[in-house]
């Protein structure tokens, strides 16, 4: 037990964690590890002097489990009297609404909730129980998604939080060893049931990739900690050696910014992607995992400086290479190409790179179009009126031969479509919302581009240059 609190307090003491007078909120699901944090931090108030403060979200998954996972919380911080903050938020109707991803939604939810509470009560920490294994977990997840140093470099010591900071003092700490600090401390915990089904990506790591690495090397977990922190020192120096450099690359001229492409090749390319990240977080609010692949676009184009070249950002954005400079610019749409915008029957409508016609089938059915393709439907089977927007989250389309929707996100993977183009892809849908068309992409199940008995209407996708009207 000693042992294991001088690991920790040596830890919370090196990276500068807690300070005298601080109020933590520690988040305690119930489970063993977040348990083993609250013990931690019930046993150390009195030395670091600070106040401590519980918040628990019953997500309402498991019915009368959650809610007892709820109660039990509730009762180990009365016996401790220690203020408790907990609420129930009914994800599965979220879930029924919005669609996405479970996990996300999940966590929006429960930081939503806990910088409420923080507001509210002036807490100026949030402590989580994140520790070593769930750092090679992500990792290993980071590496199978993408190759960028900032998703390898795994969960950081602290953060910024939208009130306060995040602070996550197991991370150099196993699950075993919080588990068995907590038996010496008579500690009881909820299990949640869920965490052990493979329906989830970090617990199919966790069940199958994770034991194979620790039979290799017990310590792997530490190490993986280790290593991350390191990643994460090494990178802060890059970072801030990129950001000494970027003005001398990089040129802010009004609405504008021009990079210097000659100026940035005599940088190392370890600054050059740091500086070109600098200037998309100027651009953008992305995850760094985007930010990373438009990078890798914007470095592709600096290789060369003979001939004018663009490549076209989402969020309207536009590099376009010339004499030597890349400028960034936000491109002024028109009215007409505003997002979402309706379809205007039997005229030709514009859209991001596409012109598209829908209308009353011909009397002669021979059509014949340049670059474009045709598609027959029966208007009987659409409601009324079209429109064209961009893609939500949990969009899906229903695909011909397909018995389930198929998602829009893995269907621009299957298809190939450039990661900075997708936020941006004209997508045609009906007055219910329908997914018809990711136009220049596929069609839903209604269309066919052999004209069928019934079919009354036709549908022509034509790809253009946006940018040369």
């Amino acid at each position: 037990m000693a042992t294991f609190e001088k690991k920790v307090e040596k830890y919370i003491e090196e990276q500068q964690l807690v300070e005298a007078g601080d109020r933590l909120l520690i988040a305690c699901s119930g489970g063993i590890d977040s348990m083993g944090l609250l013990h931690f931090f019930i046993h150390f108030q009195k030395h670091w002097k600070v106040e401590l403060y519980v918040a628990h979200v019953d997500h309402m998954l498991r019915g009368e489990v959650s809610y007892e996972d709820r109660q039990f919380v509730e009762q180990f911080c009365k016996d401790w009297n220690i203020p408790v903050f907990s609420t129930s938020i009914p994800i599965p109707e979220l879930l029924a609404k919005e669609g996405g991803n479970s996990q996300a939604v999940c966590r929006r939810e429960r930081y939503a909730f806990f910088a409420e509470i923080m507001k509210q009560h002036q807490i100026n920490k949030l402590v989580t129980a994140h520790h070593a294994d769930d750092q090679l977990e992500t990792m290993l997840m980071s590496l199978t998604r993408a190759g960028s140093v900032n998703g390898f470099k795994g969960i950081s010591s602290k953060r910024p939080f939208t009130v306060g900071t995040v602070i996550r003092p197991f991370l150099k700490v196993t699950k075993e060893e919080i588990g068995k600090y907590l038996m010496e401390k008579g500690g009881t915990f909820r299990e949640d049931a869920s965490n052990l089904k493979d329906d989830y990506t970090r617990n199919r790591f966790r069940h199958h990739i994770i034991p194979l690495m620790k039979k290799e090397n017990h310590q792997v977990a530490i190490h993986a900690a280790e290593l991350a922190q390191n990643l994460q020192q090494d990178d802060e120096y890059l970072n801030e050696l990129a950001k000494s450099r970027f003005s001398s690359v990089v040129e802010n001229i009004g609405e504008r910014f021009v990079l210097h492409i000659d100026r940035l090749q005599k940088e190392p390319l370890a600054l050059q992607r740091r500086i070109i990240l600098i200037l998309l977080n100027y651009l953008y609010h992305h995850s760094d995992a985007k930010n990373f692949a438009i990078s890798r676009e914007i470095l592709e184009l600096c290789k060369s400086q003979e001939g004018n070249a663009t490549i076209h950002l989402p969020d309207q954005y536009v590099a376009n290479r010339s004499y030597g400079i890349i400028t960034f610019f936000q491109r002024k749409t028109s009215e007409g190409e505003q997002y979402p915008c309706s379809i205007e029957m039997g005229e030709w409508n514009v859209f991001n790179g596409f012109r598209v016609y829908i209308g009353k089938l011909p009397e002669d059915a021979g059509i014949q179009q340049n670059e474009a393709v045709v598609y027959y439907c029966n208007s009987n089977t659409i409601t009324f009126p079209l429109k064209v927007r961009i893609r939500k989250e949990g969009d899906r389309i229903q695909l011909k031969g397909m018995f389930e929707p198929k998602r829009i996100s893995r269907l621009f993977i299957d298809e190939k479509i450039p990661l900075i183009e997708r936020d941006t892809w004209p997508i045609l849908v009906d007055s219910n919302d329908e997914i018809l068309a990711v136009l220049g992409v596929r069609v839903n199940h209604r269309f066919s581009k052999k004209k069928r008995a019934d079919d009354d209407m036709v549908m022509i996708v034509e790809k253009k240059d946006p940018y040369n009207k």
